[in-house]
């Protein structure tokens, strides 16, 4: 290989080691997505699927999580700002605890299409495909976004926005009571 395509080689492989998927959830899977699936004809099919934590059901030898789906980006973690593709229900044995496994987390499960649940959402019958989990993995929780700009050391107010030039306020109103009538002459 020439010099000429190693750096853009040595680039190319170091950001795409950026973007790994975590090791439990290699594998081959099936593009089956949860809507699909909610008619059961992708039964025994392995998946990973991925999505928000609606509700963590602790049960006598396994944990429950009732997740909302959405589409997993190249690291298999749940876009947030995708479209959900229905929602689904992971089982996987053991006990997990609902303080840590809380809604709202992003959660991204492998498993086994193993039938389905209904259950009710408001006054719905939601027929929830069933995902027997062989790996459950918990996403840290994305860092809150801080809408305060950065402050400079350097910043004037009174200069404008962008350095584009003093601010123009209008003056301000004065407001002069009237004078007192004349008194009266006598």
């Amino acid at each position: 290989m020439s010099r000429r395509y190693l750096l853009p080689t040595l680039l190319a492989l170091g950001l795409g080691a950026c973007a790994s998927v975590p090791q439990q959830l290699n594998g081959t899977f099936s593009t089956v997505t949860p809507d699909q699936a909610q008619g059961g004809q992708a039964q025994g099919s392995r998946v990973r699927w991925g999505g928000r934590i609606i509700d963590t059901e602790p049960r006598q030898a396994q944990t429950c999580f009732f997740v909302l789906a959405q589409t997993l980006d190249g690291q298999s973690r749940p876009n947030r700002d995708e479209q959900s593709s229905g929602r689904f229900v992971a089982c996987k044995d053991g006990f997990y605890d609902p303080e840590v496994y809380a809604k709202g987390r992003d959660l991204t499960v492998a498993g086994t299409l193993d039938g389905s649940m209904t259950r009710k959402v408001g006054q719905y019958d939601y027929n929830y495909p069933l995902v027997h989990a062989d790996v459950v993995y918990l996403w840290a929780k994305r860092p809150a976004y801080n809408p305060q700009p950065f402050y400079s050391p350097f910043y004037d107010p009174f200069w404008g926005p962008w350095g584009a030039g003093p601010w123009f306020y209008p003056p301000p109103v004065v407001i002069v009571p009237a004078p007192p009538p004349p008194p009266p002459k006598q």
